[in-house]
């Protein structure tokens, strides 16, 4: 069975998509619907713009989606999935990919998440950090015991666990995860406390425009963040969407899922290989590819 998966955050680069507008007619009518609906040339700093450019959260996150998206639309009868899954900001990939979401309701939301997500940053800072070769439950374990906000964020593979939270909970969580043999505790250059109670008004925000946007049953189950459960229920799909914001990335979990319910290769459709990595760190064994244009 064909899973396909959508990367999130991160995996943006400079000149990406590029080779997708000028290869295709479609994409390129798609790329200039998005600059419409953005109100700013996109393209110009996804295919010009520099590292910082594209590190800007208003600019990442819609560039990513749309290197996916427009990729899966691209691939027309060769993109046949059995199954989706989207990490974080993937996962409106997947839906639009999977036909829940229109590509312009998909695109809005995503701005909309971006400028919310945004805005929380100010409202509440916070960090994250990545915590390597440390136990689950010993990682888990050592959050709920601070004071501070400091909850577990993405569970990327077995093994590397991203901790969100206040910056002064992140030091001390980060001191307490090495002395308890943690291999690395390392903080990461983002913006805020992604997928921690820290985004609550990025959820709320996110909310209310998923509540006024259509939603139409996707033609193959997706299996979502929050629990890493399969869904084709448009009500539990919009509900599990705005919980993500403030709950975990449950990646490795999603993957086991996938596998247990007959995945037998993983297309990574978007920039970058990462979640192939994730993959074969859960499953060596398991054919992984990225999609691409014959």
């Amino acid at each position: 069975m064909k899973a396909y998966i959508f990367p999130g955050q991160g995996a943006q680069f400079p000149g990406m998509g590029k080779d997708l507008y000028e290869q295709s007619e479609q994409a390129r009518g798609l790329f200039e619907k998005a600059n419409d609906i953005l109100g700013f040339r996109i393209t110009d700093v996804m295919f010009d713009g520099t590292e910082e450019d594209l590190k800007r959260t208003n600019v990442t996150q819609p560039a990513i989606f749309l290197h996916s998206v427009i990729l899966a639309n691209i691939l027309g009868d060769d993109f046949k999935p059995d199954m989706v899954a989207g990490h974080s900001l993937g996962e409106f990939s997947s839906l639009v990919a999977a036909g829940a979401l229109s590509f312009e309701d998909g695109l809005r939301l995503v701005a909309a998440r971006a400028n919310a997500m945004q805005k929380a940053c100010e409202i509440q800072p916070g960090t994250m950090a990545a915590i390597l070769a440390l136990d689950d439950f010993t990682v888990e374990d050592i959050c709920q015991r601070l004071t501070d906000v400091v909850v577990p964020a993405n569970y990327n593979c077995p093994g590397q666990l991203v901790i969100s939270g206040t910056v002064a909970g992140i030091d001390a969580a980060c001191e307490k995860m090495t002395d308890a043999g943690a291999k690395r505790a390392l903080k990461l250059n983002v913006g805020g406390a992604f997928h921690s109670p820290l985004m609550e008004a990025a959820r709320v925000e996110l909310e209310a425009a998923i509540v006024q946007t259509e939603f139409k049953e996707p033609v193959c189950p997706v299996y979502q963040n929050i629990d890493a459960k399969p869904y084709t229920d448009i009500e539990q799909i919009k509900n599990n969407l705005i919980a993500q914001l403030t709950g975990p990335v449950r990646w490795t979990q999603t993957v086991m899922h996938m596998l247990e319910d007959g995945a037998t290769e993983f297309t990574e459709v978007g920039p970058g290989k990462v979640l192939q990595g994730l993959v074969k760190k859960v499953n060596r064994e398991v054919t992984t590819a990225s999609a691409v244009i014959q």
